[in-house]
């Protein structure tokens, strides 16, 4: 995606793509302007969008068609899309709605209540809490338990290298600095020492055996958990 906060409009009428673009680029979105069925299906083929505002009636086929594909296809099952139309009677929201629309705006439209139900729409689909329960290769972590297990099996950690595992686990593939990992385990008030972090990742890596190479020195910065490490068992 070229954008973290890009929008695909879909729209053959000029005058209403403009304003769109205007409106939602001075919303803080990147925008890409689709004419057709066809060219939003090679706009979605080559990145997908955060979400999607969808015409109903396209020159070359039907937006409701394009958005039953687009939910039939796992790529973009859960795309948020907004179909938005001159067809404003009950039965064409329902249509729309059944057909997997996030939700739908008739035209003409405020270009401000436009924007807010993109961004409530955007909510909808916002990560969720960290659960409780995280699994990187052989190991998972259970923080409603205290529990920490390799393969399956429980394994017995102290209280301060079950929190450096908890944090490390929930950002695989991450590098932390000595500092980072004393701040953001032990907090910023703490008055240890860099070299405790070093410490308590040896007393880490002895307990957890075999998986411990998923712990991994990157030289000159810090520390990382690594997803994908051999011997560490199956992935969970």
């Amino acid at each position: 995606m070229k954008h973290n906060s890009s929008i695909l409009v879909v729209e053959d009428e000029p005058g209403i793509a403009e304003l769109l673009r205007f409106t939602l680029e001075a919303a803080g979105f990147a925008v890409e302007i689709a004419v057709c069925a066809k060219d939003a299906q090679q706009a979605m083929t080559a990145a997908l969008p955060r979400a999607v505002l969808l015409d109903w009636m396209l020159p070359d086929r039907s937006g409701i068609n394009l958005l039953n594909d687009w939910r039939a296809d796992p790529r973009t099952a859960t795309l948020p899309v907004i179909m938005l139309t001159a067809k404003g009677l009950d039965e064409d929201k329902v249509k729309g709605l059944n057909a997997g629309a996030d939700d739908y705006v008739t035209k003409p439209f405020s270009p401000r209540e436009l924007v807010a139900r993109i961004h409530a729409v955007l909510r909808r689909y916002a990560p969720s809490e960290p659960t409780s329960r995280q699994s990187v290769g052989a190991i998972t972590v259970d923080e409603d338990r205290h529990l920490v297990l390799v393969n399956g099996a429980p394994v017995e950690l102290g209280p301060a290298e079950f929190k450096l595992l908890r944090f490390m686990i929930a950002y695989p593939e991450r590098v932390f600095s000595r500092a980072q990992l004393l701040d953001k385990v032990w907090g910023d008030n703490t008055f240890f020492e860099e070299r405790t972090v070093d410490v308590h990742i040896m007393r880490l890596r002895k307990s957890l055996g075999a998986a411990a190479e998923c712990i991994q020195t990157v030289r000159s910065v810090g520390y990382m958990l690594k997803a994908g490490s051999a011997g560490q068992g199956q992935t969970m």
